[in-house]
């Protein structure tokens, strides 16, 4: 059984005439939707037949951004202040990250100094969607990098990622992966050669354009389920 949360999306066209930033998309509230949507499943399991010893969180790009979060703060005093229960109903059992973005410090460093304008302008709308501004300060761009904060606590990971993915680059993944190394936390990681920013499932079930279809990439998913078989036996 899935459940999925889901933000209206809006392409920007224009970056120098963007939309104004939606409250409800600055950090943490996306963590505390997800966190009330872990609540939501574990109080209603009986009646929804859901394994609570089995409940993985998955996203991608952004959205690993928010499952990674989860990962690293279920047991955080936030959660606990905001909806006064044991911490331990928001603790996923297996967390699977697609090209996630995990280190907003990284990805600053590397945009400043690496990317086109084109990039360059979509973190700007990025900076004003997840911080309420484009210019986010080092201590919110510190705070809401997950990768700070993985600790021995964090559930076990499976990470994949694209070498030569130029929107959110393939460190994120390494540097997310030695920490869960040096936290002794099980995890699992595929940095695939190469492959455009969201891929997605990599075939014609996800693809919104034909750089999206990539045979050597799909295979993650078969990867994941295995890993998902071994740790939910």
């Amino acid at each position: 059984m899935s459940f999925v949360t889901t933000y209206f999306k809006e392409w920007v066209q224009d970056f120098h005439n963007p939309p104004a930033p939606n409250e409800k998309s600055v950090y943490p509230q996306p963590l505390l939707d997800l966190a009330k949507a872990m609540l939501i499943i574990r109080e209603n399991a009986s009646k929804w037949l859901v394994d609570t010893d089995k409940i993985a969180v998955c996203g991608f790009s952004a959205g690993a951004h928010l499952s990674a979060s989860l990962g690293v703060h279920w047991n955080s005093n936030l959660l606990n202040e905001k909806f006064n229960v044991d911490n331990e109903v928001f603790k996923p059992n297996a967390v699977i990250l697609g090209y996630p973005l995990v280190d907003y410090q990284l990805m600053k460093e590397k945009v400043e100094t690496e990317a086109n304008e084109f990039i360059k302008g979509f973190w700007e709308i990025s900076g004003k969607a997840v911080f309420g501004s484009p210019t986010p300060s080092d201590e919110q761009l510190s705070e809401a990098s997950p990768v700070n904060y993985v600790s021995s606590q964090t559930p076990p990971t499976f990470i994949w990622h694209t070498a030569d993915d130029d929107l959110v680059y393939a460190e994120n993944s390494l540097r997310f992966a030695t920490m869960l190394a040096k936290n002794k936390v099980p995890y699992e990681l595929h940095v695939f050669e190469s492959g455009v920013h969201g891929l997605s499932l990599c075939d014609e079930t996800t693809a919104g354009e034909p750089s999206h279809l990539n045979a050597e990439c799909k295979v993650w998913f078969d990867l994941a389920h295995n890993w998902l078989k071994k740790h939910f036996k």
